[in-house]
């Protein structure tokens, strides 16, 4: 089992910075490639980026060179930086945490969410 447990979220405006954190439990935190997936009201949950074990990276075209995703695999710990915010970035944000088995299963885990708001 991997709990995920988000903070960092909050209220910005348009231009300005934001940390996410998402801290998780476990002793194979390293094994699992990490993501970040945001949900703006009335809209799909997207993928914003994700980070593998050995720290190759992937982000969605919309947040390219914009968001920084990172790890501390010591702290069992992923990162989103977030900079120059517009307010179509608001969404609730939530960390994820995936791996294929031995056996072919997916193990996949989803933190609570932590809300990320831009004002214009």
């Amino acid at each position: 089992q991997v709990q995920l447990v988000e903070s960092g979220g909050g209220l910005v405006q348009a231009g300005g910075s934001l940390r996410l954190s998402c801290a998780a439990s476990g002793s194979v935190f390293n094994r699992y490639v990490m993501g970040w997936y945001r949900q703006a009201p009335g809209k799909q949950r997207e993928l914003v980026a994700t980070i593998t074990s050995d720290g190759s990276t992937a982000y969605a075209d919309s947040v390219k060179g914009q968001f920084t995703i990172s790890r501390d695999n010591t702290q069992n710990t992923v990162y989103l930086q977030m900079n120059s915010l517009k307010p179509e970035d608001t969404a609730v944000y939530y960390c994820n945490a995936r791996r294929r088995l031995g056996n072919g299963d997916l193990s996949n885990y989803w933190g609570q969410g932590t809300q990320v708001t831009v004002s214009s």
